[in-house]
């Protein structure tokens, strides 16, 4: 008898992408919670920027912008530089608490989507400040918990997008 022919090993991928990003791009994936341990991920460029294994994601808006750190959320937005990507993924309550400024804020970056949010929405958000990002490019996402294909009772399933950013920006 012959032995089964097994297939390689598939080569693991930035930010576990199934397939590489080009050499001039970055890879990133978001992923908002989901269920009540489902925790919030940020990772770009192979790097876990938020996670659990960081112990750096919290309920509400979790806010990643790369090479850059500062503090309250509106000002935080507000003082992206020029040529930055600003990540945005929900965990748990990402709308309670979430003023007027700073749905202008995220709304004036791009999103459709920041005064749709619910409670215990899912959401996902990747905007770019001071240059635009190729039109491809999936940019925000939504949950709701109240929508009846979740799998978690009063939880909204989580939800990502991922992709691959050009390094040299438009």
């Amino acid at each position: 008898m012959r032995p089964l022919a097994s297939a390689p090993v598939p080569k693991r991928q930035k930010c576990d992408h199934w397939t590489p990003c080009p050499s001039d791009t970055y890879a990133y994936r978001l992923l908002s919670g989901g269920g009540i341990n489902k925790y919030a991920k940020i990772c770009f460029e192979d790097n876990l920027l938020m996670g659990e294994k960081l112990g750096n994601v919290a309920r509400g808006i979790n806010i990643a912008i790369v090479n850059y750190n500062s503090g309250p959320m509106t000002k935080f937005i507000q003082s992206a530089p020029p040529k930055s990507l600003l990540f945005m993924v929900t965990y748990d309550d990402g709308s309670t608490r979430l003023n007027n400024d700073a749905k202008n804020a995220i709304e004036k970056l791009g999103s459709k989507e920041i005064r749709n949010m619910k409670f215990r929405s899912s959401w996902v958000f990747l905007a770019a400040e001071g240059f635009e990002l190729p039109s491809e490019i999936q940019r925000e996402k939504i949950n709701h918990s109240d929508t009846k294909n979740n799998r978690y009772s009063g939880w909204p399933a989580e939800i990502q997008i991922e992709g691959c950013i050009p390094k040299e920006p438009s």
